[in-house]
């Protein structure tokens, strides 16, 4: 049996309240580059659905961008390394490794030669470096700054000068190569946010938290003027230029973001993007004839210089994606369900090409789990304690549950019934009568899962055994106790109601032969080096698959026990959290890289 990754749901940008976030692009203007966590995203511009991802870093990456050339990656971490490797290969092949410094990069720029890299950030010796981009030699130094630095950029053409924007409130000019200190400007009133050159190196702007731009000369670093007065209400997170040199774009902490003409000073065009906190603008991209910025939600907008309605949003997590379910309608077909740490729920297009997050009462706190049923019913609980049902489109919450207690797992029945283990006991929710009907147990219940025709339940335990209950209308009466090696973690029925699996906290997957219970897997199942936190079957019921927090992912044939596929690193370097069969052949997987995975597993 063979299983190979086929796409990859990208995560949006990971944000920080009051930080900018670093954009790149590809000379061709094709793709974009941002990061989250220990990745490095590379997505298609026209189709965002095409993505790769570099997973190298074994630490949060700050900053990616691209050589000149195109040929080249550069990428820097939390721990001050600097990774060079190749952009045009899907191997990504690492060229080189430097630390310029030890400490937190936060921006990075390449000379139009290809030849040297300027990073900035805070070190514990210093704030800034330049070296080579072949043998990581020092070209020059960079100081006369005071506090970390933010931001820095190269003159794209020759002579070559640097710049830097940090903490200190000041704009630090440099001579070279080799790099030496010329001057610093000291016009903002505070942190320096981002500073960037005008493609034909003539002049560059520096944005600041004081909301004001200014404009300098691109070869003695003389002040020339400030745009706007001041340009924003707010900080200024975001600048960029277009190709021309005459524009550039900002992107605000006031929730908008500008187009201004550099030679008369004036707003050409303003978008707004709303007034919730999460609409906060964090960073911007200009990419041929490509404008785009991030929101502190992570949410990427397209926008149009010659109008201000953006032409395109691109949702999604950039928090640990907690739950996965696929949903199934007779007039929608399949849509997969998708919650995060944050209590974000999205609803994903089969392909990957659309996606939209659910509105409506949303939860607000950590998404526990999601259950769905064939008639298309979806539930989802989470650490605020309640129990939540979509509407029957899945574009909003209809119903809202206060629970007694934390809700730790969640089922639904062909019957429209929806059991969960909340505190120690099973609550069954008719979704049709609005009605809750709770159950006391002598035990502290950990999961359940729920025979499709809602004839029986199993409830997995902390006292290493699994309960299966038989049900009859809100009765509950046990049929057999399944003894286990350690606390159960998962519990699982295959759609077609001949197995029956669980997982329990040695990493043990059992499996069984209904009606009877028969053990089948024979103690052989136990592959997973970490706790095991998602275990599915596949709808015909002949494969099971379980993830675990070891990054790992197992698909095991009930009919064949000694056949395991082993996928170790199914999310690399990140704990995988949730799973779900799209159909007999393909499996979504969901983990802390806060992306969606598509496996294809042929017999």
């Amino acid at each position: 049996m063979s299983c190979t990754l086929t796409s990859i749901y990208a995560s949006l940008p990971r944000t920080t309240r009051g930080q900018p976030i670093v954009l790149g692009a590809d000379p061709k203007g094709k793709t974009i580059l941002y990061t989250n966590g220990n990745s490095v995203f590379i997505r298609n511009i026209e189709d965002p659905s095409q993505c790769e991802v570099y997973t190298e870093h074994s630490t949060a990456v700050q900053c990616a961008k691209y050589s000149p050339s195109g040929s080249y990656i550069a990428s820097a971490d939390n721990h001050g390394k600097v990774r060079i490797w190749g952009a045009d290969n899907k191997e990504h092949l690492l060229k080189n490794e430097f630390q310029p410094f030890s400490g937190s990069i936060k921006d990075l720029a390449w000379t139009s030669d290809n030849q040297r890299i300027i990073v900035g950030g805070e070190g514990k010796e210093k704030f800034g470096h330049v070296f080579s981009a072949d043998a990581g030699n020092s070209v020059g130094e960079i100081s006369g700054m005071t506090k970390a630095i933010n931001s820095v950029d190269f003159k794209p053409t020759r002579p070559f000068r640097a710049i830097t924007g940090s903490e200190d409130n000041a704009v630090s000019f440099f001579e070279g190569p080799p790099f030496k200190w010329k001057t610093t400007m000291s016009d903002h009133e505070k942190f320096v946010h981002v500073v960037r050159y005008s493609p034909d190196g003539e002049r560059f702007v520096s944005g600041a938290a004081d909301g004001r731009v200014f404009l300098y000369d691109g070869k003695t670093g003389e002040r020339l003027s400030e745009i706007g007065a001041p340009a924003h209400t707010g900080s200024i997170y975001g600048l960029c230029w277009d190709s021309t040199s005459h524009f550039i774009l900002t992107a605000s902490g006031d929730k908008t973001a500008k187009i201004w003409d550099v030679t008369t000073g004036a707003a050409v065009q303003t978008y707004s993007f709303g007034q919730d906190l999460k609409d906060q603008q964090v960073g911007c991209l200009w990419s041929g004839t490509t404008i785009l910025t991030v929101s502190l939600s992570g949410q990427i907008t397209y926008l149009d210089r010659n109008s201000p309605t953006p032409t395109r949003v691109i949702r999604g997590h950039n928090k640990s994606i907690t739950a996965l379910t696929v949903a199934r309608g007779d007039s929608q077909g399949a849509r997969i369900i998708s919650g995060s740490h944050d209590g974000l729920v999205v609803r994903w297009s089969v392909d990957g090409r659309e996606m939209n997050n659910i509105t409506g009462d949303n939860h607000t706190n950590q998404i526990q789990m999601l259950a769905s049923n064939s008639r298309g019913v979806v539930a989802s609980i989470g650490l605020d304690d309640t129990l939540r049902l979509l509407n029957s489109s899945w574009e909003s919450y209809d119903r809202v549950e206060k629970l007694a207690g934390q809700p730790r797992d969640v089922a639904v029945s062909d019957s429209n019934i929806v059991f969960l283990v909340c505190g120690s006991s099973v609550c069954m929710y008719r979704e049709q009568q609005g009605v809750m009907v709770t159950h006391p147990l002598d035990f502290e219940p950990t999961s359940i899962a729920v025979l499709p025709q809602g004839t029986q339940i199993a409830v997995g335990g902390k006292d290493n055994k699994t309960r299966i209950f038989a049900v009859d209308g809100t009765a509950l009466t046990v049929l057999r106790i399944l003894e286990q090696k350690d606390a159960v973690t998962r519990v699982a029925y295959s759609p077609d109601g001949r197995f029956f699996a669980s997982a329990d906290n040695m990493k043990n997957v059992t499996c069984y032969q209904l009606p009877n219970f028969d053990p089948i897997s024979r103690d052989m199942w136990r592959y997973h080096a970490g706790s095991i936190t998602g275990l599915a079957f596949s709808p015909d019921g002949k494969k099971l698959a379980s993830v675990a927090i070891d990054t790992h992912l197992m698909i095991y044939q009930p009919e064949n026990i000694t056949k395991v596929t082993q996928v170790k690193g199914a999310h690399p370097l990140n704990p995988a959290t949730c799973l779900a069969w799209l159909d007999n052949d393909t499996l979504l997987t969901g983990g802390n890289d806060c992306c969606l995975r598509k496996w294809n597993v042929k017999c």
